[in-house]
């Protein structure tokens, strides 16, 4: 961390932890200035950053003040429950009929998958697509085939280093976004009628993706901090004949838990000893708020049996659909798989990010673009708290953009759904994040804050509030 980062995060703690209470003044700029021997622009570039996630606010003649904007805002939803034994998946068609229902209406999404475009630099990705177009080697066509773009590769592996990780650009496979790759591993490791365990709530992806293929799921609990229920699983995998398990182990979709570090090393040795391949979905991993980046739990794989995948989509390049596997001991077999199924992802696609990963421009976007997602995090609590019924629990996740609502038991949030769409607004019901669709999280949702806070987003989240509060 820069040294702004260690004071903001430092001081962050004192007021999560209670410490630093609402209302109460931090210390002044000169006065940290002398005490940790920083100067005032780091300092104040700390404050400033503090400000900005809405945990202290400037007073006239008073200095710095712990806000008390989080007084009142819902507390986090309990540990979702699962039923104990492996079930058939049975969600595709509700995923399809919700995601159909509002195809070609003009919604205020808060139901979305995917933050606001505006918020990445499409610009100069476009002006990089037409300089590489004209210059790009015809034969580039024909020769970058599985595992595609040596160079993009290689920029994708030292990234892994940032995070701690040491994958070779051999051991990399580009493919046609994080859901080709996700797909791809799971053919690798399975067979129809095993059975994969997944968090519940869980990606819808990853449901429909076992259904397609024909597998069981085993739903394990989730925790909305710490993601993935570590003791839950031990216990169901001494029950089952588990083939894989496929967890989102940063800012999990939809409720936005991560796996601290001592649990994904837990997590990786407990599935090494009985030789479980682990499919690690890792697309958010870049969306953290502060500190160091979440080290993935590939960086404990000893055995090659983590199969990280990740995407450009989520944090750069929405559209362009190129994500990529680091499959360990797979790899060779993740390279036929790809190249059976697709061939070849977009060549253009590849060399247009493998240039702007090279420039040099990426942490300065993905600064800015953390910075917005957490600041429309705070509106986006702040609103729920205001507006939805007495009762409601939201999760508070540390980067990603879902938030996971659990309302009043008697809310029913496919009604909730079909009434919204009648007042222009989308939404993510929670059956569509059960293997057992409409029996699971009836009362739950998915709220998306990665578009920029508006007026139609609050007038948005206010309707919705009140549609929750006449079924509460």
């Amino acid at each position: 961390m820069t040294l702004y980062q260690e004071l903001a995060a430092e001081v962050a703690g004192l007021i999560e932890s209670g410490v630093l209470r609402p209302g109460e003044k931090i210390p002044s700029v000169r006065a940290t200035c002398a005490r940790r021997g920083l100067s005032q622009s780091t300092v104040l570039q700390a404050y400033h950053h503090l400000e900005d996630r809405g945990l202290i606010e400037a007073r006239p003649r008073s200095g710095y003040v712990v806000s008390g904007w989080g007084r009142g805002l819902p507390r986090e939803p309990a540990t979702a429950g699962a039923p104990r034994a492996s079930t058939q998946v049975e969600v595709a068609d509700l995923v399809f009929e919700l995601l159909e229902a509002g195809r070609g209406l003009r919604l205020v999404r808060l139901g979305s998958a995917f933050p606001s475009p505006l918020l990445f630099p499409l610009p100069r990705l476009a002006q990089l697509s037409g300089q590489l177009a004209r210059k790009l080697d015809p034969w580039a066509t024909v020769t970058d085939l599985p595992p595609g773009s040596w160079e993009l590769r290689r920029q994708i592996a030292r990234r892994y280093l940032l995070a701690g990780v040491q994958v070779a650009p051999e051991d990399i496979v580009i493919t046609s976004g994080a859901m080709e790759a996700l797909n791809l591993c799971l053919q690798a490791v399975t067979e129809p009628g095993d059975t994969v365990a997944v968090e519940s709530p869980a990606f819808y992806g990853a449901l429909q993706a076992l259904q397609r293929r024909g597998l069981r799921a085993l739903e394990v609990p989730a925790q909305p901090r710490d993601g993935v229920d570590l003791d839950a699983l031990e216990r169901l995998l001494d029950q089952h004949p588990v083939k894989a398990c496929w967890f989102m182990t940063s800012f999990q979709n939809p409720m936005g838990g991560s796996v601290p570090d001592q649990g994904k090393r837990r997590l990786v040795a407990m599935l090494a000893a009985r030789g479980i391949p682990l499919i690690e979905d890792d697309v958010y991993a870049e969306l953290y708020f502060a500190g160091e980046p979440p080290r993935p739990a590939k960086a404990y794989d000893r055995d090659g049996l983590v199969l990280h995948c990740g995407s450009f989509a989520k944090c750069l390049a929405p559209g362009y659909r190129i994500g990529w596997a680091a499959p360990g001991r797979y790899a060779r077999q993740l390279t036929r798989l790809k190249f059976s199924a697709s061939i070849s992802s977009n060549v253009l696609a590849q060399e247009v990010l493998a240039r702007y990963l090279g420039e040099g421009g990426y942490e300065h976007h993905l600064r800015r673009l953390r910075h917005a997602l957490q600041a429309q995090q705070n509106q986006m609590l702040r609103a729920v708290g205001e507006y939805f019924p007495p009762g409601t629990r939201v999760s508070r996740p540390r980067g990603g953009y879902f938030l996971w609502a659990e309302l009043p038991p008697q809310v029913d949030t496919l009604e909730l759904h079909r009434r919204a769409l009648e007042h222009g607004i989308g939404s993510a019901p929670g059956p569509m994040f059960s293997a057992r669709g409409p029996a699971g999280f009836g009362n739950c949702l998915r709220l998306n804050y990665g578009h920029p806070w508006s007026d139609e987003i609050e007038t948005a989240v206010r309707t919705l509030g009140q549609l929750a509060t006449e079924q509460a």
